[in-house]
């Protein structure tokens, strides 16, 4: 019998779990800034310049390597632009690959690309004139701009953050219980001398919640939802069915999953409450679920 009913989860949904640190990961921003330094540093010696094509394609030849740092000019990474074909003639349509001017062995055809990337691209201007002093503190906010693309992923990381912390303390609290991150069928074999079937082998459970004396297994997965969006629904429908794959090995799954995105996908998610045993929040975690769902 359930513990909580389905208006529990739905009117305890969090607002927010954002962190200051959620919405710039600077630690990231310096080591990308510490890949391509040296290159910035050398091409801040075309700031300012007099015949500044001259001397930029003048430069590649005697660095060749600066050309690594150029994509980060434009805001983008290097690996982005070998998916975007760029337009060559704006009459026709005519669009071709042109990530090549970046790595490729210098040539005639190269550098020719390189001049129409530096001009079109607006970055001669913005030497010539100069717009801006250093491509340092440039670069440092370009990356900055760029990490904004990975808030994404880091929300995942931290509702995975604040389930550890309560199972840290579950555990302080009950000693005969212990937990793992990132629980794979090898870790699982390896922490806790218990043998599981996983549905795909890639698959990696968020946690995996052990009781030793019981030689019971818990599958723990974790994920918030602030926005709304056509992915929930199914979602929702794919912990059903890890659920019934997971209960069939005599394991317990658990489904921690929080965010007002949820209020928009209510009738998804109540089926799948309604059908796994364990679908809680954050709120029924801090009122002690995980008592009531190992004991």
């Amino acid at each position: 019998m359930k513990m909580y009913n389905f208006n529990d989860l739905k009117t305890t949904f969090q607002k927010s779990i954002f962190t200051w640190g959620y919405f710039t990961d600077f630690e990231k921003v310096k080591l990308n800034i510490k890949k391509v330094e040296i290159e910035l540093n050398i091409l801040n010696s075309l700031i300012g310049k007099d015949d500044i094509e001259s001397a930029f394609i003048s430069l590649i030849k005697q660095y060749p390597n600066i050309r690594t740092a150029l994509p980060l000019l434009i805001a983008t990474r290097k690996i982005k632009l070998k998916d975007t074909p760029i337009v060559s003639d704006v009459n026709t349509l005519i669009s071709e690959n042109k990530s090549y001017i970046f790595y490729d062995t210098l040539n005639a055809k190269v550098e020719q690309e390189l001049g129409i990337f530096f001009d079109e691209s607006g970055i001669k201007d913005i030497f010539q004139n100069r717009h801006i002093k250093n491509l340092i503190d440039y670069c440092f906010g370009v990356e900055v701009g760029l990490d904004s693309n990975g808030r994404k992923n880091r929300t995942g990381i931290l509702m995975e953050n604040i389930v550890s912390s309560y199972l840290a303390g579950f555990c302080g609290v009950n000693r005969n219980f212990s937990f793992i991150e990132q629980a794979t069928q090898m870790s699982i074999k390896d922490n806790f001398n218990y043998d599981i079937q996983t549905d795909k082998n890639s698959r990696r459970f968020d946690f995996a919640l052990y009781n030793n004396q019981t030689d019971k297994l818990y599958l723990i997965e974790v994920n918030y939802y602030g926005g709304g969006g056509s992915k929930l629904k199914a979602t929702a429908g794919e912990y059903q069915t890890l659920n019934d794959f997971v209960k069939s090995q005599g394991i317990d799954f658990i489904w921690i999953t929080d965010g007002q995105g949820w209020l928009t996908a209510l009738n998804p998610l109540e089926e799948t409450f309604n059908h796994n045993d364990h679908v809680i929040n954050l709120s029924m975690l801090k009122s002690n679920a995980l008592n009531d769902i190992c004991k």
